[in-house]
């Protein structure tokens, strides 16, 4: 749980970082399209100036030729009106045109040669109109007729239209340039926005697992919470039945260790009586000794001394044979469990492989089926052996009369257990003899195959450290069937119930 909330703390933060990117570049985008936007604003106000002072100026000039023309052919006083109209605006229309040039860098004017023009147009004018007021109007009409007036009058208006065009002609390019940068405003907002809402679409989705994983979790902590009753009551009875289990093991230990232990008292009051006869005889010194006296000490020396030391050896030897169990059971419950992944298919054929030559030779065959059991994580040492135990049971205790078949199954037991069951047909166990058989220093049947009576104690020792359980079905003479049950993941149950 812990991870996921730093994945999903991750997550929230990349996908607001990558939210705040896109609105950055968005505002951003927006911020220098305004600017450019702003600038290409002010050239439009700057070209149209230049553009109308332009023609405020021809606009003047064309009057002021009109005039001076209609007065000549006239001669009129009263058509001379709009020339003197121009003629006085015609200077402050030139500066407002050199302000509005000079104030922009869009278009480039031949100012200097325009100037020209104008100054020569304006002497021309006011010549013919001088000659007009003093009666020469046939000299003032033949310069008016002559090239020079309307040559300079086209050049003012060859330059003056120049610069209209080129003032339009970039007026349209800006409006062409902010045309296409409002198209990529316009596809960059778009994109911007879908990257948004798949941002947002992200982030949703990132919530919606996170409180996914919060309902799971506590859905896990309910169910923990629903069977802790549960398995606090199971541990107890666990519990219960280990106390009544190490009160039964103690009985036995007592009971079994006592009676090696009772057999040296006998035997040792035996070498004592026996020791009084050897005495008898050995410091006589010499002296006169019956019949009786000679017959018991040769009694003792031949027969009671070496029957009470062989029984005092025999049962140091049991004794020694108890406690080497003992302290074998001992060692398997302290020693730590390692959890690996063991393949049961693989582990039960070498074990197989070790009982394959006592099974073959009977013509006996063994049987292996676990194909459907796999993912199983346990104590490989600890399987190891209780099978080896599980399979020398099966050969020691064959039917005389058939040969040995021995089989292995094994099948999933719920989500988190399996199920192994190892059959034979052998002698089998007397219904009554089942719960007896895993108890320390018991043996059921005929005993007429050596062993100390703690090999099922040892298989049900190593079981229950793994977590499980073996229980026995047989009758007399048809077999056993011992079925054990683990948990599939040793290391998931040490964690979820202690080791």
């Amino acid at each position: 749980m812990r991870l996921f909330n730093t994945t999903f703390a991750r997550s929230s933060l990349l996908m607001l970082l990558l939210g705040s990117v896109i609105l950055v570049a968005i505002v951003l985008s927006s911020f220098f399209m305004s600017r450019k936007t702003q600038a290409y604003f002010q050239d439009v106000v700057k070209l149209r100036d230049v553009r109308s002072s332009a023609s405020d100026m021809l606009l003047n000039l064309r009057a002021a030729e009109s005039g001076q023309r209609g007065y000549l052919l006239t001669q009129d006083e009263q058509f001379l009106t709009p020339y003197t109209v121009a003629t006085t605006r015609l200077p402050q229309a030139r500066a407002r045109f050199k302000a509005a040039v000079e104030a922009q860098n869009s278009v480039q004017v031949r100012m200097d040669e325009l100037d020209h023009l104008i100054d020569e147009k304006l002497e021309e004018l006011r010549g013919t109109v001088d000659l007009g007021r003093n009666g020469n109007f046939a000299g003032a009409v033949a310069i008016v007729k002559g090239a020079y007036g309307r040559q300079t009058m086209d050049g003012i208006s060859a330059i003056l239209s120049q610069l209209v065009r080129d003032a339009d002609g970039r007026l349209n390019a800006g409006v062409g340039e902010l045309h296409d940068s409002a198209s990529s405003l316009q596809w960059f907002t778009v994109g911007g926005g879908v990257l948004i809402i798949l941002v947002l679409g992200g982030a949703i989705a990132v919530v919606f697992q996170h409180i996914r994983e919060l309902q799971r979790a506590r859905a896990e902590v309910e169910d923990l919470n629903s069977s802790l009753e549960e398995r606090v009551n199971e541990r107890t009875e666990d519990l219960i039945q280990a106390n009544r289990e190490i009160q039964r093991y103690a009985y036995i230990v007592s009971h079994d260790l006592r009676a090696p232990l009772v057999n040296i008292m006998g035997f040792t009051s035996e070498l004592d009586e026996t020791l009084k006869s050897i005495s008898t005889y050995v410091l006589a010194d010499g002296a006169a000794l019956t019949e009786g006296d000679v017959r018991e000490a040769r009694q003792a020396v031949e027969e009671d001394l070496p029957e009470a030391i062989a029984f005092i050896r025999s049962s140091t030897k049991k004794m020694d044979g108890l406690i080497n169990a003992i302290l074998k059971i001992s060692r398997d419950g302290r020693r730590e469990l390692k959890p690996e992944s063991v393949n049961l298919q693989e582990l039960l054929e070498m074990t197989a492989a070790s009982v394959y030559h006592q099974v073959n030779e009977a013509g006996g065959e063994v049987n292996i089926s676990v194909a459907a059991a796999r993912g199983l994580i346990t104590d490989r040492f600890s399987m190891e052996q209780i099978f080896g135990n599980l399979f020398d049971n099966a050969v020691k205790y064959k039917h005389p009369d058939r040969p040995l078949t021995l089989s292995v199954k094994a099948m999933p037991a719920g989500r988190n257990s399996i199920r192994i069951e190892i059959a034979d047909n052998g002698r089998g166990i007397a219904p009554e003899d089942h719960g007896r058989i895993f108890e320390l220093f018991r043996r059921s049947g005929v005993q007429d195959k050596p062993g100390e009576g703690i090999g099922l104690a040892h298989v049900r020792s190593l079981v229950r450290n793994l977590g499980g359980e073996i229980t026995v079905t047989s009758t007399l003479g048809g077999g056993a069937t011992f079925i054990i049950r683990l948990p599939t993941n040793l290391s998931q149950y040490v964690r979820s119930y202690g080791s």
